[in-house]
């Protein structure tokens, strides 16, 4: 951990924080805790019919982004889901068991490997967009677009906090 970052941490847990605050604080990150298991049990049952994981899910949907049509590396595409490289190599095993993924050499570095998805792979993502649409939908009744938009916001706005705690708790694998 840096000096500043100590310093920040010091600062932060210093700080006197009110009840009602504290409160909030907790109760934000318990929904997020809460709505995170149930996107993974959820989302993997609106795909229960064709064997796929929320975390399958999500690695086929950034290989089938044409952004990744060449080809990803394994550690980009981990820093793209942020999980670790375990974790995705996990992912990427049971993938490629089922024909869906393939780790192709680097023609230029002898050393890297790409992931690639397979024609089965592409057949597949293009096969589950049905379901993946309805999921989106049911999990969004009642929100308006400008609600979408301010949750995007916000979220993000979370995701560049917890990125930056990352980087001060000197995280090597993410």
């Amino acid at each position: 951990m840096s000096r500043g970052s100590e310093a920040r941490g010091v600062e932060a847990a210093a700080a006197p924080v009110d009840e009602l605050t504290a409160g909030l604080r907790n109760r934000l990150f318990f929904r997020l805790y809460q709505a995170a298991n149930l996107l993974h049990k959820t989302g993997t049952r609106a795909l229960e019919a064709h064997g796929v994981t929320t975390q399958q899910w999500a690695v086929l949907g950034a290989l089938a982004d044409p952004r990744s049509q060449g080809g990803i590396a394994v550690g980009d595409l981990a820093a793209l889901l942020m999980v670790s490289r375990q974790n995705l190599n996990g992912v990427l095993s049971r993938l490629e068991a089922r024909g869906l993924t393939e780790r192709v050499v680097d023609a230029r570095d002898k050393r890297s490997r790409f992931i690639h998805l397979t024609e089965e792979g592409s057949a597949l993502w293009i096969a589950i967009q049905p379901e993946i649409g309805a999921y989106y939908g049911d999990s969004v009744t009642g929100f308006s677009n400008s609600d979408l938009i301010a949750m995007l916001h916000y979220l993000e706005s979370l995701r560049r906090n917890f990125v930056r705690i990352q980087a001060e708790q000197g995280d090597p694998e993410e």
